[in-house]
């Protein structure tokens, strides 16, 4: 039922297309002008699996602004408590609502709607979540002088198959963020049959893709995928689906926000104590609660990225860690949902700087298509947008690890220049990730056989073999 859904607002969208093509011609000779007050939104989820969010992508995003725009916290230790002072050049940027969803397609409608027309943002920075992106992508379409810069969502579908062109993507998406995981699983790890357990939406299924794509391009085979629905709280009936670990390698996890404690536990009480070898995760088997409930379960395990490196020592990530403290100290610099939230509003100040407030197309076409975020190191630390307007970007596999007593993350490996295409696995006629999408098959990839290893946050010479 939830595909059926989501991709329904799809055909929504299309009615919208047509009953507001009029109101769309009309106000679009208007969006170019320069505006006297930027208005801006800030999407992210306040309830739901992903609460946990909130704050970090406000903060995130506001970082930016207080960093290159002149903002002034209200509270340092509170990023929703809101943010004042934000001029570009002559411009003033006002924040004038933050988007409170709870990653379903029916709040993200009434949220998107409220910030974008009650409120009359012309700029989005968000959302947060996989299906609530691809709403406001097709919402995108049907506003064309609106502005939209995802916050950190990472399904395929906004930026390859719907790409409208006033939505932008500063990130990899979930596949892009696994890229290497399912190499370190058959090389490292000596896999050669998996399960997969994923969250049913489209997040889940484009964060199993990346792993699927990358382990069966080196051989590996998925023998059984479970989709338990996001916000389950009881995954012992999903878990019994799965088979026994005396019978595969491994099992692959994307189950996040708040189940991926409860899926652990259910894991652990039908299979006894969890074997890290055999267990690999994406993001959110470290980046939630890595250092009190499942990080202690997990130590030795590998995960997948977020396009942040955990420990990396160059220049260009230690300023970017340096500079979100110096606004918010309690934020967690290593992680991807603040990153990803502050280079979106740091690309909205470049594109405001070089369209000289002027909003709809001027701003569109002046927003960066390179960006120098913390921790690019391809191309002399530069991200560049494809055509889709969608990140480039270098990926950093990683491995939980004890230190100091503690569950902490390290990063393990460094590929390089990642695109959303994963060398032309994934196309714009193919269809978005799903229950069945991709197959699982054996080829090439363009970093097979040359990840770099990464010891005590530096890139070596080595490759992951």
């Amino acid at each position: 039922m939830r595909r059926i859904t989501l991709r329904s607002w799809k055909t929504v969208a299309l009615v919208v297309v047509a009953a507001t093509g009029l109101a769309v011609w009309t106000t679009g000779s208007l969006a170019a002008s320069r505006a006297n007050v930027v208005k801006v939104a800030i999407m992210t989820d306040c309830k739901g699996a992903f609460a946990f969010g909130y704050d970090l992508d406000i903060g995130g995003a506001q970082a930016a602004f207080a960093q290159y725009a002149g903002g002034k916290a209200k509270n340092k230790n509170k990023p929703s408590a809101g943010m004042t002072g934000i001029h570009v050049g002559g411009t003033q940027v006002k924040i004038v609502g933050y988007g409170c969803g709870n990653d379903t397609v029916p709040l993200a409608v009434s949220e998107t709607k409220r910030l974008m027309e009650q409120l009359k943002a012309d700029v989005m920075v968000g959302p947060l979540s996989g299906d609530e992106a691809v709403y406001v992508a097709n919402y995108a379409k049907s506003h064309p002088t609106k502005t939209f810069i995802i916050g950190t969502a990472g399904s395929q579908d906004p930026t390859m198959q719907i790409a409208p062109k006033n939505m932008f993507r500063y990130h990899g998406d979930g596949a892009q963020w696994n890229a290497g995981a399912g190499a370190i699983a058959y090389n490292v790890l000596g896999w050669r049959k998996a399960a997969i357990i994923e969250d049913d939406y489209s997040f889940g299924w484009t964060s199993a893709a990346g792993f699927i794509a990358d382990f069966c391009a080196s051989g590996g085979q998925i023998v059984k995928r479970v989709f338990p629905p996001l916000n389950t709280t009881d995954y012992a009936p999903f878990v019994r689906q799965l088979p026994a670990p005396s019978q595969v390698d491994g099992v692959f996890s994307t189950v996040g926000g708040t189940g991926t404690a409860a899926f652990i536990k259910a894991y652990e009480q039908a299979f006894g104590k969890i074997d890290p070898k055999k267990y690999l995760g994406n993001l959110f088997s470290s980046f939630l609660g890595a250092d009190k409930v499942v990080g202690p379960k997990l130590v030795g395990s590998y995960v997948g990225g977020f396009g942040t490196a955990a420990g990396l020592k160059t220049p260009q990530a230690d300023a970017y860690r340096k500079k979100l403290l110096a606004i918010y100290p309690k934020l967690p610099t290593d992680d991807g949902f603040v990153y990803n939230y502050y280079n979106a509003a740091w690309a909205l100040v470049q594109g405001l700087n070089k369209s000289h407030g002027a909003l709809g197309a001027k701003l569109q076409s002046s927003l960066p298509r390179t960006l120098r975020p913390g921790y690019q190191v391809s191309g002399h630390g530069v991200l560049h947008l494809d055509k889709n307007r969608q990140a480039i970007q270098d990926q950093w596999p990683l491995q939980i690890v004890r230190k100091g007593g503690k569950p902490a993350l390290t990063v393990v490996g460094f590929v390089p220049n990642v695109t959303q295409s994963f060398g032309g696995l994934f196309k714009k006629s193919s269809p978005p990730p799903g229950r069945t999408q991709p197959p699982c098959r054996k080829l090439k990839t363009p970093w097979q056989g040359k990840i770099r290893v990464v010891k005590n946050g530096v890139v070596t010479k080595g490759v992951i073999k």
